[in-house]
């Protein structure tokens, strides 16, 4: 859906489907995805400028155009990325995709399940944990319930980061919605794989305890160090969503 939202090839029918009945009954829902992947984009960005070229991306989905190997490989081709899903047939597309790209791997497997991530080949078999190693929940945050803990598995990830890595997180919220559009979400996506869970921003900053965050804090997402880009064509509680970087 996501993929689809954002114009690309890498979706499916039934994606098509239920992505076009989330764009009548509730049309935020595109813009959040247009704005969480120009948060991508910046977030990687930001993250290679202070000197981090390892990249851990939980819940990357299928790796489509733009994706973070090759917003970090336009400046710094020997940056290492291991993207991990858990979802077989985004896992097996990734594989193909990703066959001839170097210092890459997919990692099928529960970003729930920390240490399973952590020792995977396709993981601990790429990324040196002795230097600082950049962790991406990018939209992951609000598939994972409260019952299980998604706190704690952002806590699991930085302990097992040394000091200078980062936490970079973007999360699906409520601040335009209205209550219609909201169950509307709710409803589509419980019919999914991935049901959602809409966080407010005290909410989503209860669980990043532990992080140093980076300036401008837990803020909407057009509103995470954009001023290089051109201005949103539309106000920035319309994307429906909050990021932010934090520092172990």
């Amino acid at each position: 859906m996501y993929d689809y939202f954002l114009g690309g090839s890498a979706n499916f029918e039934i994606d098509r489907q239920v992505a076009d009945q989330a764009a009548e009954r509730a049309p935020a829902s595109v813009t959040f995805a247009v704005e969480n992947r120009a948060f991508l984009r910046r977030v990687v960005r930001y993250l290679l400028d202070a000197g981090i070229d390892q990249f851990l991306d939980l819940g990357s989905g299928v790796p489509t155009a733009g994706n973070v190997h090759e917003i970090a490989h336009e400046r710094a081709p020997w940056a290492r990325v291991a993207y991990v899903d858990h979802e077989p047939v985004a896992v097996a597309h990734a594989r193909r995709l990703l066959r001839d790209s170097p210092n890459v791997t997919i990692t099928r497997a529960d970003a729930r399940d920390t240490a399973t991530v952590l020792h995977a080949p396709g993981v601990a078999g790429l990324l040196d944990f002795d230097r600082p190693v950049a962790v991406l929940a990018v939209a992951l945050l609000h598939a994972i319930p409260d019952h299980d803990e998604p706190g704690a598995m952002l806590a699991a990830y930085r302990e097992a980061c040394c000091t200078g890595s980062a936490v970079a997180v973007s999360h699906l919220s409520g601040t335009a919605f209205t209550s219609d559009e909201q169950q509307a979400v709710r409803e589509l996506l419980e019919a999914t794989p991935t049901p959602v869970t809409l966080r407010d921003q005290e909410a989503i900053g209860g669980l990043l305890t532990g992080y140093r965050l980076a300036d401008p804090g837990l803020v909407l997402l057009p509103d995470w160090r954009s001023n290089d880009e051109s201005p949103p064509r539309h106000s920035a509680a319309h994307a429906n969503g909050y990021a932010a970087v934090g520092w172990c």
